[in-house]
This record gives structure tokens, sequence and C-alpha cells, in this order.
């Protein structure tokens, strides 16, 4: 079995999740200054720790067995899709109560791009 984070469909959309952040972040950077560009780094890269979060745990929840049983495939997923969820909480979390000169529209711009990028992956194929 191949590990799901070597698959070509996680790695595409996590360059593009990439890709996005810093685009977004050197707009908001010409626009706003360090602030902005800084806020949509993290409101990215939230989504990237959590998008690699996710792909190592359904990894980790496969295990090592040629093919998985259908209900072992969606406790895996349940399990990855609620370590995702948790760790964008807590990165939401973090960001907003740490840092003080946040650039909300900068923050929640590169954010949600990336959520949405992340649902792309049901289109790339292997």
């Amino acid at each position: 079995m191949i590990p799901p984070l070597k698959t070509k469909p996680i790695r595409t959309v996590l360059r593009w999740q990439v890709i996005a952040t810093v685009a977004v972040a050197a707009i908001a950077g010409v626009a706003v200054g360090r602030h902005g560009a800084l806020s949509a780094m993290l409101g990215g890269f939230i989504n990237v720790a959590a998008g690699v979060a996710y792909a190592l745990l359904l990894g980790l929840g496969l295990g090592t067995a040629g093919i998985p049983s259908a209900g072992t495939s969606l406790l895996a997923m349940a399990r990855a899709e609620a370590g995702k969820v948790l760790l964008i909480v807590g990165g939401l979390w973090l960001v907003l109560s740490i840092y003080g000169e946040v650039v909300p529209v900068a923050f929640f711009s590169a954010f949600v791009i990336t959520v949405v990028i992340f649902s792309m992956a049901f289109f790339v194929r292997d």
C-alpha cells in the first residue's frame, strides 16, 4: 500500500495550497505590509499543516495491509478528518489569540482559499 502522503492527489493539493498561500501573502504584503504577508502565511499554512496531518493519520489508520476493508478505511478517514479539524481549530485559536497584529482579511482569505483547494484533491488523477 502507498502511504497517502506519497500519492499524487495529496502532494498536488499540498503544492497548490503552498503556491496559493505565497501568492496571497505577496498580495497582502504589497497592499498592507509585513503583517499582512505574515497573516496570510499563517492562515494558509494552518491548512497545509492540517493536510499533512490528515495524510499521515490516514496512513497510520490504514496500516500496511494490502487492501484494507471498508470499515477500516472509513474509520481511518474519520480519524484523519477529526485530527485535521482539531489542528485547524487549534491553529486558528493559536494565531488569533497570540498574534496581536493579525490582518483579518489577509489571514482569512488565505485560510478560505486553501480550504477550497484541499477539496480539489478529488479531481486530481493518479
